[in-house]
């Protein structure tokens, strides 16, 4: 199988005196119907790698996590297990670590926010700083990881990387009937606007408290900390950490993963 997705590890985020261990926990139990019938989503192939793989590979890359949860499909939680095997970094151990990074599988729910709050249970007690990651993110480079990081342990509570926005964006009335024309009741202020990517960075006993209190309007998990009232920060995302959701994202998927071979090596 190809390494092609294997980006070199970096010097951690600066630590306080008393350091914060930082685990992620990735949800992985969608089927991911927006790309065709199939394996779920996280299980498609890119350079003959799976989606799920490549994003361990990319938060595995931060000297800052020492642990990756990995939430699978309810039923699915073997197969995922032995993927993980099968693709295992240099100086990793069968079930357990990639290289310095330990990693655990665990059975996912029926929803995102169910399989979240299933892999911060799994979690063991002595980490302080969780991030929540799209599976579908295949691609977010190390640093963006790292910022959300340190952005944390700067004292955020909550972190989400974000871009800002290129296209002029309508607020609409939806139509009755889809396909035909809606009404535009606003344009927000573009400048104003961000596009929020993964991994989003939380003080875990905030991600802990929003899970057991917030059950609905979730769009993601910084969303459940804002009802809340807590603040949520943006520090800057990256265009590589796009969400592969679409088969064209496939495509584009792969000419990173090429061009990075090119540029990098790997």
């Amino acid at each position: 199988m190809s390494d092609d997705s294997r980006p070199s590890r970096t010097e951690p985020p600066t630590e306080p005196r008393t350091a914060l261990r930082t685990a992620a926990v990735i949800p992985a139990a969608g089927r991911g119907v927006r790309l065709g019938p199939g394996a779920p989503k996280a299980l498609r192939a890119l350079n003959g790698t799976p989606m799920l793989v490549h994003a361990v590979r990319a938060l595995a890359a931060s000297r800052a996590v020492s642990l990756v949860v990995i939430v699978a499909p309810p039923d699915g939680a073997p197969e995922v297990k032995s993927l993980l095997d099968a693709h295992a970094l240099p100086g990793g151990t069968p079930g357990g670590s990639w290289g310095s990074t330990d990693f655990l599988v665990v059975p996912g729910g029926e929803s995102r926010q169910e399989s979240v709050k299933l892999g911060l249970d799994a979690l063991p007690p002595d980490y302080d700083i969780v991030l929540v990651h799209d599976a579908a993110r295949p691609l977010v480079p190390v640093d963006t990881v790292d910022a959300v990081i340190q952005a944390v342990r700067d004292g955020a509570p909550a972190v989400v990387p974000a871009l800002p926005l290129a296209d002029t964006v309508k607020e609409v009335e939806p139509a009755a009937v889809p396909g035909d024309p809606e009404p535009v009741v606003a344009t927000p202020r573009r400048a104003r606007l961000r596009a929020v990517q993964t991994p989003q960075g939380f003080d875990r006993a905030t991600l802990v408290r929003a899970h057991e209190t917030v059950t609905d309007n979730v769009t993601d998990d910084a969303s459940m900390v804002e009802q809340l009232g807590g603040q949520v920060v943006v520090v800057p995302g990256h265009e590589e950490a796009f969400k592969v959701t679409r088969p064209l994202d496939l495509v584009l998927a792969e000419a990173v993963l090429a061009r990075r071979r090119l540029n990098d090596g790997f």
